[in-house]
C-alpha cells in the first residue's frame, strides 16, 4: 500500500491487441492504481480500443501481466473513469454497444489532453 494517496493517474492505451503485454500491463497499472486510491482515469485511443471486445477469459493473456478478460471484469468494479475514443470506435466499426457494461463514454482528442494536463502521472501503453 502506498503511503501517497489522492494522486491523479491518466493511463493512455493506444496499442492494439498484438501488444498483450502492453494492454494487459496498462490495465494491471490502472487496477493497482484504482486500489491504491488514487483517482485514475483509463483513455482508449486507437487500437486500444479493442481490448474492451474481449468476451472470454484465456484470449489475450500476458507474460507476467495477467488475463485481459479478468482485467476489464476488475474494471467494470472499479471506480475507474473510463473514455474511449469515439473516432477511434466508429473507423473500427464500433457503436456504443462497445461500452456495453463499463462506466465508459466516448471522447474527443480534447478530453485526452484535458485529463492529461489534471493527471499527477501520465502513462501510456
Amino acid at each position: 500500500m502506498s503511503i501517497i494517496t489522492d494522486n491523479t493517474v491518466l493511463v493512455h492505451i493506444h496499442s492494439g491487441l498484438e501488444s498483450k503485454n502492453k494492454v494487459t500491463l496498462g490495465l494491471l497499472v490502472a487496477l493497482t492504481a484504482d486500489k491504491n486510491d488514487h483517482k485514475v482515469t483509463l483513455f482508449l485511443a486507437g487500437d486500444g480500443i479493442n481490448v474492451l471486445n474481449c468476451k472470454k477469459a484465456g484470449e489475450i493473456v500476458g507474460e507476467g501481466t495477467g488475463d485481459l478478460y479478468e482485467h476489464l471484469e476488475n474494471l467494470k468494479n472499479s471506480k475507474i473513469s473510463i473514455y474511449v475514443s469515439g473516432i477511434s470506435a466508429k473507423s473500427r466499426g464500433y457503436d456504443e454497444t462497445l461500452l456495453d457494461g463499463y462506466k465508459a463514454e466516448f471522447a474527443m482528442a480534447d478530453v485526452l489532453v484535458e485529463e492529461s494536463i489534471k493527471a499527477d502521472a501520465v502513462l501510456c501503453y
